[in-house]
């Protein structure tokens, strides 16, 4: 890549990352204060003033089990959507919520020493990041349901509302919101970014001019980068959201499902694509799956292998592509918004969707070329319908979607493994599958046996919730109730990236 072009991308994702820091701040506010309950977070300020009271919202579910839906603020109101009558006049109610403020910090570090003839390199880097979110003090405004179903009784949805005709298409659910968070004062969100990093290299001219002298060159240089990049967000933003699904017949009478837990939709739906593969994999709620925990639950990775058979298209790749790939791959792993631009493309592409370029138009055209679909041997950035969708394409997006829902922590760690690593690792929680009984230590890959490599295998499973352990005749493995489908996902890495490495 050329130095300038390198400089854009860079740039670019700095910048893509400060679009971020909302969304972070107001997740992060969602798991602090409703950690299992119905908040969803606002990952737009723009977002903000369509999450009206009686609003609605388009729940998309993903195409794969442990993926949380996509949810789609627009620009109607339940009142837009029905036949006849007054318009509707949402019910409010106010409080005082509460206040908060919030502070996270993460620091990564790594360290590449490299020897080669006579010339020595030593890389080492130091990341720390700071975000501090002062929401203030808010409000919640909730919706009055009593009213609304009483006001709205024996109104049909206009079945030919251009809104209702697209969602029909794509087996989608509607959904009103039902209560809102908001800020009552002017506030801000604030990332801290301080990077440094220390290049020596070292020339050693011993022998080389057929002289018995020495003659060394050192040099040494630093570089620290320091950003500091604010976010102020005005008063009536809202932060946090909770709905209330529509279940919609087909002969305009609707329902809204009042009890948590209950799933809206569109009578007698097509089944598709996406839909098929979350049915297929329904061992899987997206919390409780996990390995060895509880009794009914299935095992470390899972017995249906069918998802670890969709990752072998990898293999098939030329080995110039894959080397790519995987290079490409590990340079996601350590760039959350990278990874997550990666996955809504494939995403797109796997749905039949057209691919939103509006990011992409943005990057010169030798990087576009780098983004991972050159590398499949696809053409820019086509269109597919679901049922011609190239296999590739499908298990580059089925590995980026499970790296993807791993923590931080976990994505750097796994960037940093080597791929001998890798594949002994991908064997032994292969062997796990579909067993829950510990296994005979001579079962160990012979790469695992050193302590060291022990070790590490153990941190990985570790940043999961998930134990690995070892006596002198027995290694076993278990996970911890929050471990939830992260065994799954991380085993579905570590496969796809070895495929790779092969």
């Amino acid at each position: 890549m050329e130095p300038e072009k390198k400089s854009f991308f860079f740039s670019f994702l700095q910048s893509s990352s400060a679009k971020a820091m909302f969304s972070k701040a107001t997740a992060n506010f969602v798991r602090q204060v409703d950690p299992e309950g119905s908040l969803i977070h606002v990952s737009r300020v723009n977002d903000s003033h369509k999450l009206v009271l009686m609003g609605l919202v388009v729940k998309r579910n993903r195409i794969w089990a442990w993926q949380r839906p996509k949810y789609q603020p627009t620009d109607f109101t339940l009142s837009d959507l029905l036949l006849g009558g007054n318009v509707l006049r949402p019910g409010v109610s106010e409080t005082e919520f509460l206040t908060y403020k919030g502070t996270y910090s993460d620091e990564h570090s790594g360290k590449l020493d490299t020897e080669a003839a006579h010339i020595s390199v030593s890389l080492e880097g130091r990341s720390t990041s700071k975000l501090q979110s002062c929401f203030g003090k808010l409000k919640k405004e909730e919706l009055d349901v009593k009213k609304l179903l009483s006001d709205s009784d024996s109104r049909l949805v206009d079945m030919k509302h251009v809104l209702v005709k697209q969602l029909e298409k794509r087996a989608e659910v509607l959904a009103v919101v039902k209560e809102r968070i908001l800020t009552t004062s002017s506030c801000s969100v604030t990332l801290t970014k301080k990077q440094q990093c220390t290049f020596q290299g070292l020339l050693g001219l011993l022998g080389l001019l057929g002289s018995s002298g020495k003659v060394c060159v050192k040099d040494t240089n630093n570089i620290e980068v320091d950003s500091d990049v604010s976010l102020e967000i005005p008063s009536d933003t809202v932060i946090a959201y909770s709905i209330l699904e529509l279940e919609i017949k087909k002969n305009g009478h609707y329902d809204i499902c009042l009890q948590p837990g209950t799933i809206g939709g569109f009578e007698e739906d097509s089944v598709s694509t996406s839909r098929s593969f979350i049915d297929s994999f329904d061992t899987v709620d997206g919390k409780s799956n996990g390995l060895m925990i509880p009794e009914e639950a299935p095992p470390i990775v899972l017995q249906d292998g069918s998802l670890r058979k969709d990752l072998f298209p990898l293999a098939e790749l030329p080995h110039s592509t894959r080397c790519a790939l995987i290079k490409k791959l590990r340079e996601s792993l350590k760039d959350r918004p990278a990874l997550s631009y990666l996955q809504c493309v494939l995403e797109e592409l796997c749905c039949g969707e057209t691919v939103n370029t509006a990011f992409t138009k943005e990057l010169p055209e030798i990087l576009r070329k780098t983004i991972v679909l050159d590398l499949l041997e696809l053409d820019g950035l086509p269109q597919y319908s679901q049922s011609d969708v190239p296999a590739p394409l499908k298990a580059a997006h089925l590995l980026v979607s499970a790296m993807e829902e791993l923590s931080d922590e976990t994505l750097r760690l796994l960037s940093e493994s080597q791929s001998d690593f890798l594949a002994a690792l991908d064997t032994l929680m292969n062997s796990f599958s579909g067993s829950r009984e510990p296994l005979s230590i001579h079962s160990l890959p012979v790469l695992l046996q050193d302590n060291q490599t022990f070790q590490q295998a153990e941190k990985l499973l570790g940043s999961i919730s998930v134990t690995l352990s070892r006596d002198a005749d027995q290694l076993w493995i278990e996970a911890g109730d929050d471990a939830g489908v992260l065994p799954l996902v991380l085993s579905l890495s570590i496969h796809g990236l070895t495929l790779l490495c092969i």
